[in-house]
């Protein structure tokens, strides 16, 4: 196994490989946060539908990645588009229970006193409940951004961009010229994605969280 001999001349096509993972991962994690916030303010007032979301979004983590992007190839074919549906489910999964735990803990208390000094709902909503809850929604996120970077090696099966074609292409060639080579690069620059996405989150939170909540 020769690494360094791999990656001469390949820096171009891996760094646009690796580009395609980290934005498919950004974006479908976005979309999801988004997605699962609105999701968790609709609901956190409501006791039996947040019970109902909470256990729903648990058991959701549940259904095996490939069988879903397989169901989604029947609708929408292969390529990105279901890659980047399967992605955003997930990513949205852990985002949704720790929005609705984030934003159920704010203290009624702190809600009243807010409505006595005459805020609006979305006032409270905005200025009170979503930065008293961020400190868990954001942990969420780091847990989705995660996860998602990982699973997102997968959707090379459906012709997906990213670099789990490096890591299937070196995999289904095992014996030949350069097949762990391959594989090795793949899954290392997804751990590099990883960990870079996770430094970018602590270093959001150090600039976003209250410090009397941190």
């Amino acid at each position: 196994m020769d690494i360094w001999n791999y990656l001469q001349g390949r820096g171009e096509f891996l760094g646009f490989l690796t580009y395609q993972h980290a934005s498919l991962a950004f974006q479908t994690v976005l979309v999801g946060t988004i997605v699962a916030v609105l999701i968790a303010i609709a609901v956190h007032r409501l006791p039996l539908f947040s019970a109902l979301t909470l256990t729903t979004s648990r058991v959701a983590l549940t259904i095996p990645s490939l069988a879903l992007l397989a169901l989604l190839i029947v609708p929408f074919g292969l390529g990105v588009v279901p890659s980047f549906i399967m992605l955003a489910f997930f990513a949205a999964m852990p985002v949704i229970g720790n929005a609705i735990v984030g934003l159920r803990s704010v203290p009624d208390s702190v809600i009243e006193s807010a409505r006595g000094i005459g805020l609006s709902r979305r006032r409270i909503l905005f200025s009170v409940s979503l930065p008293m809850a961020w400190p868990v929604i954001l942990t969420g996120i780091r847990v989705s951004t995660q996860m998602v970077v990982g699973v997102a090696a997968i959707v090379a099966y459906v012709l997906g961009p990213g670099l789990g074609s490096l890591i299937f292409n070196g995999l289904s060639r095992l014996g030949g010229t350069n097949s762990v080579e391959m594989a090795l690069t793949g899954t290392v620059l997804i751990v590099v994605i990883a960990l870079v996405f996770d430094g970018l989150l602590v270093l959001l939170g150090r600039l976003t969280i209250a410090k009397g909540l941190s």
